[in-house]
């Protein structure tokens, strides 16, 4: 029985070709899942490690933590690397530990590649080359969630196994849509791990059809969603997207570098290079109201911004600027907070509006 649909399984078959587009992957598998994030985490855990086997997930805040629960929670033993705070993946700790697994008992390795709740980015390269050092065979598989978009990913020359993703960030569609993208040697990983599963099953939704694919019923709206925002990053051109994002960054790290010199507020990621393109975490001195600092700056200054995850509730705010963010947002954004700080009377240096407006003129 013929069950294509010419309308909507063309869009299907470009989100799955802009997304390797994007993730400058040749040939792997995508599967798109009605799903946030967390979704695409149990999805790339069901499908590539059966129960009481071993993962390592390299530590870096919240959401390192959140997948290695998550895990857990399956049947898997999530082995961790230490994180120290404001600081990126350690890759020498990661290789130390796959070179202490001489019988390979770790199937893969798990790893955040910018951790939304802290603001930093780790160097997947390095991590690359500490598996390599190692010789550990273990799988590599990256979650990009809150860097895909806006800073560059090169899933095969990173020789990344397994790619996981959602569509709220970089991506610009409201959530409801996570995403694995597989390489040959993942699938057949797939093919034998002893995982119950059947709506996250590869295996299942590797198929021309549409209501295979997405195990029934496709989220139409949000695909049609994926597809418009894929197209306008085309549009502007890879290389101007993510040049875009670096400038507003840096514009934004501009203005907390002076806010910083009041001493009350400053950067939560001390490692300038790990500091994101997606999103600035800002750090608060003890006994700052952050709850109330945010609701300032929403109800009086119409500017939303973020509060702290895990450990980080009530110590910093977030800042993001990826996506379809552009100067005058961001400048916008940073009026609104400086002027929510000055009502609460948090001490900030002076300059960070003409800070972040000399770094976009100068660009």
């Amino acid at each position: 029985m013929d069950m294509a649909d010419e309308r909507l399984d063309p869009v299907i078959a470009r989100c799955e070709q802009g997304l390797r587009r994007l993730l400058h992957s040749a040939s792997g598998d995508v599967f798109i899942y009605a799903c946030n994030g967390h979704g695409a985490w149990e999805a790339v855990i069901a499908n590539l490690v059966s129960p009481g086997q071993r993962v390592l997930v390299p530590g870096t805040g919240h959401f390192s933590d959140s997948w290695a629960l998550q895990c857990t929670a399956m049947g898997v033993e999530a082995l961790r690397t230490t994180w120290t705070e404001g600081l990126p993946i350690d890759p020498d700790a990661v290789e130390q530990m796959l070179r202490e697994d001489t019988e390979h008992t770790i199937v893969a390795v798990f790893a955040v590649h910018t951790d939304t709740a802290s603001g930093v980015s780790s160097d997947m390269s390095a991590l690359r080359r500490a598996i390599d050092n190692a010789r550990h065979p273990a799988l590599f598989v990256v979650d990009v969630v809150a860097s895909l978009g806006a800073a560059p990913f090169a899933m095969d020359a990173l020789g990344v196994n397994v790619v996981l993703g959602a569509s709220q960030k970089g991506l610009m569609c409201p959530p409801g849509l996570g995403f694995a993208v597989a390489d040959e040697r993942a699938f057949a990983v797939s093919e034998s791990v002893t995982t119950p599963r059947y709506y996250w099953d590869w295996r299942v939704r590797k198929s021309p059809l549409a209501y295979r694919k997405f195990c029934g019923t496709p989220p139409q709206n949000l695909v049609f969603g994926l597809q418009a925002a894929l197209q306008l990053i085309f549009e502007e051109g890879l290389d101007q997207v993510m040049q875009r994002h670096s400038l507003l960054a840096a514009a934004v790290h501009a203005a907390v570098q002076c806010w910083s010199a009041g001493g009350a507020v400053g950067f939560f990621a001390t490692d300038a290079q790990a500091r994101s393109t997606s999103v600035t975490a800002i750090q608060v001195a003890t006994g700052i109201d952050v709850d109330a600092l945010r609701t300032v700056a929403r109800e009086r200054f119409q500017v939303a911004i973020a509060g702290g995850l895990g450990s980080l509730q009530g110590r910093v705010f977030r800042i993001g600027h990826l996506g379809d963010v552009n100067a005058p947002m961001v400048l916008g954004c940073l009026g609104g907070v400086q002027a929510a700080m000055q009502v609460q009377n948090i001490a900030f240096g002076a300059g960070a509006l003409d800070a972040a407006a000399d770094c976009l003129a100068r660009a």
